[in-house]
């Protein structure tokens, strides 16, 4: 399929899924591209979707992104998923450990240089292991942030160069928690702990009470997305 074509699939399918579930999403996605993949922060959102890709295509590839710097209630809601579901999740590492990184660049880059840890650790990795599918699926939805506020339910990813799909596009926080409550989704506790959104350690705080859900990520800089989305 060529870029033509991938964008007039896109086009007529952003459409055709705009009110679908997620479930009828993902059924589309697994179907339609053999080589798809789902990326996987084990944030609320991504439960949610490993939940539905092990009922309705568990052989689905899933992979998260090591960075070495997650909170260990995060590894610790992987491995109980792993008990939960018999599955695996492809683990993807940066080129440089932290030793290295802090040798090459110094001690503490996510607060010298947010954007380039970043890229070491997240961007990076990605792009690599995305070059070896045709789409991928992410957890995002638009009222997370206004950079993600126009998500299409599918996309031609011009960054990453494959089709993007983002079933939970449409839901609010509400839509996803009643899922987990009712389907018995294990969760990063952190959730519990005015946690609204969870990336690495050292850039995550705790949300207080009327602050916007995405506060907490990268607080006091005026860096909104860690660049794995445009």
């Amino acid at each position: 399929m060529n870029l033509f074509e991938k964008e007039a699939l896109v086009t007529q399918k952003a459409e055709e899924l705009e009110n679908a579930a997620p479930e009828a999403i993902l059924q589309y996605a697994v179907e339609t591209f053999p080589k798809i993949t789902f990326a996987c922060s084990f944030g609320a959102e991504d439960v949610v979707l490993v939940d539905m890709l092990q009922k309705i295509s568990p052989k689905t590839d899933i992979f998260y992104l090591d960075t070495d710097f997650h909170f260990k209630e995060t590894y610790e809601t992987r491995d109980r998923m792993i008990e939960r579901y018999g599955m695996t999740f492809v683990q993807v590492k940066p080129e440089l450990t932290p030793e290295q990184q802090a040798e090459r660049h110094g001690a503490e880059l996510w607060k010298s240089d947010p954007n380039q840890c970043c890229s070491i650790r997240k961007v990076q990795p990605l792009t690599k292991i995305l070059s070896k599918y045709d789409a991928w699926i992410t957890g995002i939805r638009r009222d997370q942030a206004p950079t993600r506020a126009n998500a299409k339910k599918v996309e031609y990813d011009t960054k990453f160069g494959l089709i993007k799909f983002n079933p939970l596009a449409s839901w609010t926080s509400e839509d996803v928690w009643n899922y987990i409550r009712e389907n018995d989704v294990i969760y990063n506790p952190l959730h519990d702990r005015n946690y609204p959104s969870i990336g690495c350690e050292y850039c995550t705080r705790q949300v207080m009470p009327g602050e916007d859900p995405r506060a907490g990520r990268w607080a006091g800089t005026d860096k909104t997305e860690c660049g794995l989305h445009k």
